[in-house]
């Protein structure tokens, strides 16, 4: 099966034993919870985040294509998303992450349209699209993390950035001449190019100063958004060479980055939005270099057992367990992390194939999926017990009342029918549909519990 974004973590990095030195530049001091505690916003209270004066904990979902539904444009349909949230509101989402950025690219597989293009022109129909889909969350008392850029191709990202900058030069993603870890290898220069980075900049600074055109409210004085996120599951690189090499600059972006979000908007928390261990090529202290600064107010981390070869889609029955026990031990230490950092963590990524290989329809059963997610979610639950920074959970992702348009159940450019699986991968591999009625009860069982506690 080609490599698809997730399926290239598998790659076989290994654990390294040797210490990096690491290049942090001097940290902000912690923001305290202040005034924005009563008005709405999220802020963090040591290990765990706050809203209007209580703790805030939050069962969440992964809808990516959020802008493009809410968009009034004959690629939208605002009543679809209506009902999409309607549904998630019922199950006891409280928080949606979803994507703010989308840059028109020429790698295959990627979304369109894009929020901008190469000569800096904004699509104002998508970003009207974004309001939009904050609005309706305001009406829901939902939350939203919105991601800047992506590390990976489908929504353009970090590589389009940088052909801009290098005259048209890129790498597509699963390029058989170009096999893996190319192009996390080539991505990672987007760290050092300034001209990228200025680019990226500007897009930071248009949309987080942007006023909603549907609410007439600033965004920086919007409580809907609970955070900014720099990238969707930015790395250092892909080969252990080339990732070591990156980590000043690496390092560098983040908290550059992250400051630059914060003297736009002083409100809103900022994440990473960063797989964890596996996009810190295994080692901890790359995880606790990237998220010590101050100007990074949590921790996150994502799950993927099929894609990281934790057990076998083709034989759940023999390998469930084995997978299982890796899960647990994945979690635990970035729980371990984020105490030594003393700052909350979120599993905002974890997905689960249907029963049985190659299985995307609505038809197959979730048994394992389902089982999956429970574990996951008593992980939450025991941590939140015992008062630990685990504070909240997206799953990857809603697929809702859309299905595959084509047999094969891949993406073709120009289809409406958006899905939580994106464009590169195949539609209904780990999205959760409104007739999966057995994940939906793990879900609600889940809000339930965390809400109560």
């Amino acid at each position: 099966m080609m490599m698809t974004r997730r399926a290239a973590l598998l790659a076989g990095v290994a654990v390294l034993t040797a210490t990096v030195g690491c290049v942090i530049r001097p940290p902000l001091a912690r923001r305290p919870v202040g005034p924005a505690s009563a008005t709405g916003f999220v802020t963090v209270d040591g290990l765990g985040f706050r809203r209007n004066g209580r703790p805030y904990r939050y069962a969440g979902a992964n809808i990516w294509y959020g802008a493009w539904l809410g968009a009034d444009t004959t690629y939208g349909d605002r009543a679809r998303l209506k009902r999409e949230l309607d549904r998630l509101q019922a199950l006891g989402i409280r928080n949606l992450r979803i994507l703010g950025s989308a840059e028109l690219s020429p790698l295959k597989n990627s979304i369109t349209p894009g929020f901008r293009d190469a000569s800096g022109r904004y699509d104002e129909a998508l970003l009207t699209g974004l309001d939009w889909t904050l609005s309706e969350l305001a009406k829901r008392d939902m939350t939203a993390v919105l991601y800047l850029t992506n590390f990976w191709e489908w929504s353009g990202g970090m590589m389009t950035y940088l052909s801009w900058v290098d005259g048209g030069r890129f790498l597509n993603m699963n390029d058989p001449a170009h096999p893996w870890p190319e192009f996390p290898d080539w991505n990672a220069a987007f760290y050092s190019s300034r001209p990228a980075q200025a680019l990226y900049r500007d897009y930071i600074r248009a949309v987080v100063s942007r006023t909603n055109s549907v609410t007439g409210v600033r965004y920086v004085d919007d409580p809907t958004i609970m955070a900014w996120q720099l990238a969707n599951e930015p790395r250092p690189g892909g080969s252990q060479k080339v990732a070591l090499a990156n980590l000043p600059p690496f390092y560098r972006w983040i908290d550059e980055t992250a400051r630059y979000i914060k003297a736009l908007d002083p409100h809103h928390l900022v994440s990473t939005g960063s797989e964890g261990l596996k996009g810190a090529i295994e080692r901890e202290e790359i995880v606790l270099a990237a998220h010590r600064p101050a100007s990074i107010d949590y921790l996150t981390a994502h799950i993927w057992p099929n894609n990281w070869s934790w057990m076998d889609a083709g034989n759940l029955a023999a390998t469930y367990a084995a997978g299982a026990a890796r899960v647990a031990d994945y979690i635990a230490a970035h729980v371990h992390l984020a105490r030594m950092l003393g700052k909350p963590l979120v599993i905002e990524e974890f997905g689960y194939p249907r029963d049985g290989q190659d299985a995307y329809d609505p038809s197959i059963a979730t048994t394992y999926k389902d089982r999956f997610y429970r574990q996951v979610y008593a992980a939450i639950e025991a941590d939140m017990a015992a008062g630990g920074p685990l504070s909240g959970s997206n799953f990857w992702a809603w697929n809702g009342e859309a299905r595959a348009a084509h047999a094969d159940h891949r993406f073709r450019r120009g289809d409406l029918a958006y899905m939580g699986d994106p464009p590169h991968e195949p539609q209904g591999w780990y999205g959760v549909f409104d007739s999966d009625i057995a994940t939906q009860t793990v879900i609600r069982a889940h809000a339930t519990a965390i809400v109560q506690a």
